[in-house]
């Protein structure tokens, strides 16, 4: 059976795991993303490889990451909280290092393929997959593929306006981030609470609300039903399957429940409206993004099996 050696590049970690063709996980590991030159940085991955070699035979390095991936190119564009990996050649430098093909997608696309995979996903072909973080962002799945746009912008979800409003003359709007992310959560209870955000996070804010705070459960309400008003347009400009959500909030158990219940509202509102999205939590959390890395690596060099 063939193994692979798969990485999640993130601002904090570098997450690891050898993983068979199946998707299974053979062993799992991270280290600390230092802020440092490029040469560091290669010669840690370097490292886990080398590791991995002596105990399997690799096949390939498959590798998820933050930034605007080039996937054929092999260069991540953008900018991230690892600046050093903007720009090398992440198949000409890990590729000629260890004479293994190297594959890369971008973070929140291989979150989407994982979970299309094996996760909440599986068994549809059209998804929308969302991450509900400090900001939003996420992915659009067509066809089983990943839709990244003419400017490589699909799924930035959170750029969407939702809330425009034309007072004497002026214009304000607010995008779906600065009405629904976490951060936006922790805002609107600071206000109301004249604490400073610092001071907050969205454990706080929903132990405030279980406490019977007032402030703290009318801004999870207003942040419920911001998340449910973006999910319906993307259910009628998409019209996707299943709309999956991740992000550390969505491990709550009520997450969905609650954005239904918004839905519902909404649905009744909108009689015109009858198709009812379909949305799930994300299955594999933090391992979604190592699964569809692989999962990217075996699609682009047809090699995925049916299981």
């Amino acid at each position: 059976m063939r193994c692979f050696i798969v990485f999640d590049i993130g601002g904090t970690y570098v997450k690891h795991a050898v993983m068979n063709e199946h998707g299974d996980f053979l062993e799992k590991g991270r280290y600390r993303s230092e802020r440092h030159a490029f040469r560091q940085f290669r010669d840690d991955l370097l490292k886990v490889v080398r590791q991995a070699q002596a105990h399997y035979e690799l096949s390939g390095i498959a590798i998820s990451s933050a930034g605007s991936v080039d996937s054929e190119s092999g260069v991540i564009g953008g900018s991230s909280a690892l600046p050093c990996i903007h720009g090398p050649n992440f198949k000409e430098v890990f590729g000629g290092e260890t004479g293994l093909p190297v594959e890369l997608e971008n973070d929140a696309n291989c979150a989407a393929l994982g979970e299309l995979w094996k996760g909440a996903g599986r068994g549809c072909r059209d998804i929308a997959f969302v991450i509900v973080g400090t900001g939003i962002g996420g992915a659009i799945v067509k066809d089983g593929r990943i839709h990244k746009g003419a400017h490589l912008h699909g799924g930035e979800f959170g750029y969407m306006l939702m809330d425009v409003r034309y007072t004497n003359g002026t214009i304000e709007c607010k995008t779906w981030s600065e009405l629904a992310a976490t951060s936006a959560l922790i805002r609107m209870v600071a206000r109301e609470k004249g604490r400073p955000e610092t001071e907050l996070d969205g454990e706080t804010v929903f132990a405030l609300a279980e406490g019977g705070d007032e402030a703290a459960q009318n801004a999870i309400d207003r942040f419920y039903f911001s998340l449910a008003h973006g999910i319906f347009n993307l259910q009628y400009a998409y019209d996707p399957e299943k709309i999956i959500l991740g992000g550390a909030i969505s491990n709550r158990p009520d997450f969905v429940d609650e954005i239904n219940k918004r839905l519902s509202t909404l649905l009744s509102l909108v009689p015109i409206a009858k198709v009812r999205p379909v949305v799930a939590a994300c299955q594999f959390k933090n391992d979604a993004n190592l699964l569809g890395a692989l999962y990217h690596y075996l699609e682009r060099r047809g090699e995925l099996t049916s299981s």
